[in-house]
């Protein structure tokens, strides 16, 4: 099996799912994962999500069944049933500020989201991303500092593909200068 590890700004669950169904151990932290911050007592994790009846329940007990479905985010959209139930709430304000109620979003592959966090805490995977961190935070590091390319000149999938390979071809030469050496170096690409 084939690790796969990006860090938070890689993760699309719709491309992660890819990668998991084909076998590779998908190691990316979501974005609440990268920034480690405690979940607030309304937030989406603090509802619970039936799926025989594909409704949640907020933490009042008051059901929020599917409401519709957001093509542009790619997201089912459950709604409170009365919006009376969130004006008598004594949260009312706290969860919600909304007349119609409280909303919460679900993505299509949400089962899929929450199985590759939770893989991502897994001691394993902590490991080996710890490593990726060791690995790949350098060569990016020479890239942006060193070589000054913080940003790409070129746009567009091709232009970008290209200016990154002349940037990445660039590291590798300055550190094969760096390991054997200028003359060893040009002696074993000459021979």
């Amino acid at each position: 099996m084939r690790n796969l590890c990006g860090d938070a700004g890689y993760a699309n669950t719709d491309k992660l799912k890819e990668s998991d169904d084909q076998g590779q151990k998908v190691i990316v932290p979501s974005q609440k994962q990268a920034h480690d911050r405690p979940v607030k007592e309304f937030e989406k994790p603090r509802f619970q999500y039936d799926a025989d009846k594909d409704c949640y329940a907020c933490p009042q007990g008051n059901s929020l069944p599917y409401s519709y479905f957001c093509k542009d985010k790619q997201h089912k959209i459950y709604q409170i049933e009365s919006p009376s139930l969130c004006a008598a709430c004594p949260h009312f304000g706290v969860c919600t500020k909304s007349k119609n109620g409280r909303r919460v979003s679900r993505l299509v592959n949400e089962e899929t989201k929450l199985k590759l966090e939770a893989q991502y805490k897994t001691p394993e995977c902590q490991a080996i991303y710890k490593l990726r961190k060791q690995k790949v935070e350098l060569p990016f590091g020479h890239i942006k500092r060193n070589l000054e390319a913080g940003y790409f000149l070129l746009r567009g999938l091709e232009g970008v593909n290209a200016e990154m390979s002349l940037l990445t071809s660039c590291f590798n030469i300055a550190r094969m200068i760096g390991i054997l050496g200028v003359v060893p170096l040009i002696a074993k690409l000459a021979g």
